[in-house]
């Protein structure tokens, strides 16, 4: 038998300050998943039966308290209808009011008493309000999960509110591989929504381009200070700044760890500058790794995917109509890769190239 959940909450309105003890249901069931139970507990009642049943006895109950009578059901629930309101005197008509009529459930006491007697509790962990930042897009480009110097970042969440002028409060972009900037540009903040000139902290090498973005604040004031870190990693675009061979430009890296960039592009054809992204996603069927090259627009043209299988080099043609025509790409620690891509990024990961040609 599970336990019934439960966790402290706090009660602002109390002098000094208190908790309140808060149920937290697992789910919420309803017709389905008791025809279900009911059905498998007793084989000669079929679940389709046992679900038609309970609708029209829902009805049932409804029909007699609109005919003026309660329904008792005993050892279990009582049903009634109630008024609201009042009136100056005996003879008034009532209030022309239609929420005046209310209807009564009223669990009997020794249906409380068993559940009260056989339930066991279970404590968990008090939730706290904090920042939650839940979606993130530079508002130029139109994509998520992106810093780009030349754009706005847009952070949409809930509990997002802060205090520019306190010290202590603000949005900080951070390097996986080290460098910290706490930013100053805010276009607005407000309580589900962040706009700010990104200020980006340069890393350690050209190809480090993950970032964390985190956001504190202070709801009251002398209350503590609250954190929230967004829950996916950022990525600034990658300036490809060579297509002869023998250049390499790291992509497609992160976590903090690498020593060298998990794949570079070591060669391609280029006919004019133009920003595009590489993409490396994780086939759901066989678990390959799959590249390809994309446009600067989500659902936007795709070019072919390649299967990479293992370290190597691998051509990537470009989307149709693009200036960049095909790009090779070097795969140097594909178990790294595949993990990062697995693990950190749910199975897709993607880089923004800014190639100039060669």
């Amino acid at each position: 038998m599970a336990t019934i959940q439960w966790r402290p909450g706090v009660n602002a309105l109390t002098t000094p300050l208190s908790y309140r003890i808060q149920a937290a249901p697992r789910r919420t069931v309803g017709y389905k998943e008791m025809a279900a139970d009911l059905a498998s507990a007793n084989p000669h009642f079929t679940e389709e039966m046992i679900k038609s049943l309970a609708p029209l006895m829902m009805e049932w109950i409804q029909t007699q308290l609109i005919n003026g009578n309660q329904v008792t059901f005993p050892y279990a629930f009582s049903f009634s209808v109630s008024f609201t309101g009042k009136l100056d005197r005996h003879d008034d008509p009532l209030p022309d009011d239609d929420d005046m009529l209310q209807v009564n459930a009223r669990p009997s006491r020794p249906f409380v008493q068993t559940i009260r007697q056989m339930a066991k509790l279970e404590r968990l962990p008090m939730i706290e309000k904090a920042p939650m930042i839940s979606l993130t897009e530079d508002t130029k480009l139109k994509l998520a999960d992106v810093l780009f110097a030349g754009g706005v970042l847009k952070l949409m969440g809930s509990n997002l509110d802060f205090n520019e002028s306190s010290p202590d409060c603000g949005c900080v972009i951070a390097g996986t591989w080290g460098g910290l900037r706490k930013q100053s540009v805010y276009a607005l903040v407000a309580n589900s929504t962040v706009l700010l000139v990104p200020d980006i902290p340069e890393q350690n090498a050209p190809w480090q381009n993950e970032y964390a973005v985190t956001l504190t604040t202070r709801y009251s004031e002398h209350g503590a200070l609250r954190k929230g870190t967004c829950g996916r990693k950022l990525r600034s675009p990658l300036r490809v700044t060579s297509l002869s061979p023998g250049a390499e430009t790291g992509i497609l890296t992160g976590g903090g760890e690498a020593a060298a960039p998990y794949a570079s592009i070591i060669d391609g054809t280029a006919s004019g500058h133009e920003m595009l992204r590489v993409q490396a996603v994780i086939d759901s069927r066989s678990g390959q790794l799959l590249l390809s090259l994309l446009d600067m627009e989500e659902e936007g043209r795709v070019g072919a995917a390649v299967t990479a299988a293992a370290n190597g080099d691998f051509a990537l043609e470009g989307c149709s109509g693009s200036a960049v025509s095909s790009l090779v790409v070097r795969i140097n620690d594909h178990a790294a890769l595949l993990s990062l891509v697995r693990n950190s990024y749910a199975g897709r990961l993607v880089d923004i190239l800014d190639v100039l040609p060669a």
